[in-house]
């Protein structure tokens, strides 16, 4: 059987790790709560900055870090609620359709993300997708620790996970697919037979241009609205 991987942020949603994060933050067990683990959080946010600058594995760490003792149940609890207010808004008019197309041609469709896995698993879900790639919380005694257990799905690690995913599951790589908006996934994208940039930047665009890569665009049908969360507007 042939697989499809899909990046999410940006790729099948116009949300990124960010959004659901400020989500849990805004709806801790009181609005005192709330507002501690925020400030915490800005003061993280020049490192988290350079950090995504220079190696996304480092800023997923930094910023999940701010989930640091939140209990496993409130995780959950509140993981339908974010996904129907934060995920399921931002995602891209045409992107249930073209995991559809790759689900109806037979493919194993497979979200790498570096997303939480239990809101990967909800969007997946709701896409139709069969499997998820995604980073998971370290949980002791019912609490978050703040660290990620390993592998941390981030940039090159992506590429090496689809290789093991595609081991384990008897895909030929030179036969799967992948998808992209982003050019820190050119490894990920390289790995596979048909890579296809979606929604790409511009560094991308020119890449897949220069190798003649499929560049698509899923929110051409989309009115794009601004993205709220709460009383805040994030785009």
């Amino acid at each position: 059987m042939t697989a499809s991987y899909f990046d999410v942020d940006g790729t099948l949603v116009r949300t990124n790790l960010v959004h659901p994060t400020v989500f849990y933050l805004l709806n801790q067990r009181t609005p005192l709560h709330s507002l501690g683990r925020l400030a915490r959080a800005a003061i993280q946010g020049p490192r988290m900055a350079l950090a995504e600058m220079r190696d996304r594995r480092v800023f997923n760490e930094l910023l999940f870090s701010v989930y640091q003792d939140m209990s496993q149940d409130r995780l959950h609890i509140l993981a339908d609620e974010a996904f129907d207010k934060v995920i399921k808004p931002a995602l891209f008019p045409e992107a249930r359709d073209l995991v559809k197309k790759c689900r109806d041609q037979g493919h194993d469709v497979v979200l790498i993300s570096g997303a939480l896995d239990f809101l990967m698993k909800l969007l997946a879900d709701h896409l139709g997708a069969t499997h998820v790639i995604a980073n998971r919380l370290e949980i002791k005694d019912g609490l978050a620790t703040g660290r990620l257990l390993r592998p941390v799905v981030a940039g090159p690690e992506k590429a090496r996970l689809i290789r093991e995913h595609a081991r384990a599951n008897g895909h030929d790589l030179d036969h799967c697919f992948a998808y992209s908006d982003s050019y820190s996934d050119v490894p990920m994208l390289s790995v596979v037979g048909h890579p296809a940039a979606v929604n790409p930047d511009l560094r991308l665009e020119r890449l897949a241009h220069t190798y003649g890569w499929p560049v698509l665009s899923l929110e051409a049908k989309g009115a794009r609205g601004p993205l709220r969360i709460g009383p805040w507007r994030l785009s």
